[in-house]
């Protein structure tokens, strides 16, 4: 990936000056854009260097401020604004403040340095990056499949590649989740465009937040899940990256409806050699995001208690079987009406028996949730008083709550 800070080191390229943004220099560029119209929010998708010339349009300090506040908010990797005697004659004192607050990386470009040899340089960079990329992601997916026939060759090429996998990691793997309701409310094309949007959105803001983390790895995108190693030696930095994903992951989700994002985090200590395992830690966690809304979307491997092992049973005809012997019969009355018996049972064992708690969370009166409960303990044949019957009944819910994000084999 190519940094902006990485562009103002190019050879031949030492006349373009950091006016603004330095914060946000480890911004990953996609491509550079030369901005022609008087507003840009229409026409860039995010990770754009965008350019700002004056020539074919006028560009004076109400203008300028438009177009940072919009590179803003659609997330462009920057902004290169040409000045000289003829157009621009200055960046306004006002752009500069407003970059800086927003922290948009913003560049000044002298006329005298031509706009062809810029853009090559980048461009040259850009296919160098891309190209540099494609190894180094083909030598982290070998390590996170455990597809390889000699680590210590492996380690050595990546070595050459200056892959910084001495360092400790923690394997987050994100899932962006019901892009198929776009496709119930808008038109296939349109649906199309705005996953895609979401998409390239999302990819852009979890990199820029790995990155700030410090020893980035690049992001692993398989589809609809992407794959972070993320630098954590110990459990201190495993708190540290929980609190910036659980960040991200609100963030996030409050733009993405319908969509949501989850994700699942390994333990900490991972090296090269374990990352396999690290990322299958990873999607036992998500099962447990995905399956438990408590969690906020956001789960930790070492946090699992017995969903690690319940999520690690292969045979799920054992575990449907414990299901439909504890719970069948209240799934099944709640097939038959509305469903309430579930959520009851959930609600008032997730309030450790408190009747007023339940009843509130519920939003029923206190004497309905009495009723249900009693009518639970006559369809499982169980005593909510006895504590062996419960603990069958809670393990009972986390496995129904599992299966549904775990398909069961082919």
């Amino acid at each position: 990936m190519l940094r902006i800070a990485d562009i103002l080191a190019l050879p031949g390229l030492h006349e373009l000056r950091l006016r603004a943004g330095a914060a946000g220099l480890d911004h990953v560029v996609r491509w550079p854009y030369v901005a022609e119209n008087e507003g840009i929010a229409d026409w860039v998708m995010g990770g754009e260097l965008v350019f700002v010339t004056g020539i074919n349009h006028p560009r004076q300090e109400a203008n300028l401020l438009q177009l940072v506040r919009e590179a803003h908010q659609q997330r462009v990797a920057g902004m290169v604004i040409l000045t000289g005697e003829e157009f621009i004659r200055a960046i306004p004192v006002a752009v500069v403040a407003e970059a800086e607050r927003l922290s948009l990386p913003l560049l000044e470009q002298p006329y005298q340095l031509k706009m062809v040899v810029v853009t090559q340089a980048i461009g040259t960079a850009l296919v160098q990056a891309q190209m540099l990329g494609r190894s180094r992601q083909h030598v982290l997916e070998q390590l996170l499949e455990g597809g390889y026939q000699s680590l210590e060759v492996l380690l050595q090429r990546a070595r050459s590649l200056a892959l910084p996998l001495a360092v400790p990691r923690q394997l987050a793997l994100f899932r962006l989740a019901g892009g198929e309701q776009l496709f119930t409310d808008d038109a296939p094309l349109q649906a199309e465009s705005r996953l895609q949007g979401y998409r390239q959105q999302l990819h852009d803001e979890i990199e820029q937040v790995v990155a700030g983390l410090g020893d980035a790895l690049a992001l692993i995108c398989q589809g609809e899940h992407w794959i972070a190693l993320l630098p954590a030696a110990d459990a201190q930095q495993g708190r540290h990256n929980r609190q910036r994903m659980q960040a991200l992951l609100v963030r996030a989700n409050t733009r993405l409806a319908p969509l949501r994002l989850f994700l699942g985090l390994s333990a900490t200590g991972h090296l090269p050699q374990h990352y396999a395992a690290g990322l299958g830690e990873a999607r036992q966690a998500l099962v447990v995001a995905q399956s438990f809304p408590e969690r906020l979307g956001l789960s930790c491997f070492g946090e699992l208690g017995v969903l690690e092992l319940l999520s690690a049973v292969r045979d799920r005809q054992l575990l449907d079987r414990f299901v439909a012997a504890v719970l069948g019969a209240l799934i099944h009355d709640d097939g038959r009406h509305s469903p309430v018996l579930m959520p009851t049972l959930e609600a008032w064992l997730q309030c450790n028996g408190n009747l007023a708690l339940a009843a509130q969370r519920l939003q029923v009166h206190r004497n309905t949730l009495g009723y249900r409960l009693q009518r639970i303990e006559t369809l499982t044949g169980r005593s909510l008083g006895d504590h062996h019957h419960r603990l069958d009944l809670t393990v009972a819910l986390m496995i129904w709550r599992l299966s549904a994000y775990q398909p069961a084999p082919a």
